[in-house]
């Protein structure tokens, strides 16, 4: 079956030709650009999320519950190599499914490559859900 030939990035002022969803690597969108923020998101403001990421940083000593790497150096810290950013705050059981936002039970570390793994397969979960729904006939 014949493909279709490449087209231009959908940026009118750019002509590289486009590699996912119409647009070239320098123009796609910046993942979560205008969603709400952490109070909107959770219902809780910044600083009791950051208690609670103190709280489970404690309780977990800095491990990632998912592979169990330790937390890297702050000092070693470089904006490039997402190996040494710090780990990050994560619902074990995503509110969406029915996890509880501010249970320490269902809080965990999780380094940035786990991290992004396991929030790619939530939302693979999420929109299939979506799309059984929408097939069901409900919106």
């Amino acid at each position: 079956m014949p493909t279709a030939p490449p087209s231009r990035c959908t940026d009118p002022e750019c002509g590289n030709y486009a590699t996912h969803r119409g647009r070239c690597d320098d123009h796609q969108p910046i993942p979560w650009a205008g969603r709400d923020d952490k109070a909107a998101r959770y219902g809780i403001s910044s600083g009791r999320f950051r208690t609670l990421k103190r709280l489970v940083d404690r309780r977990d000593h800095g491990c990632c519950y998912l592979c169990g790497i330790e937390q890297p150096d702050p000092e070693l810290y470089d904006e490039d190599e997402p190996t040494t950013w710090p780990h990050e705050l994560d619902h074990v059981i995503p509110i969406s499914e029915g996890g509880s936002v501010e249970a320490l039970d269902n809080l965990g570390l999780a380094c940035t490559a786990c991290h992004a793994a396991k929030s790619k397969a939530e939302a693979l979960r999420a929109n299939q859900r979506r799309h059984a729904a929408r097939s069901r006939g409900r919106p």
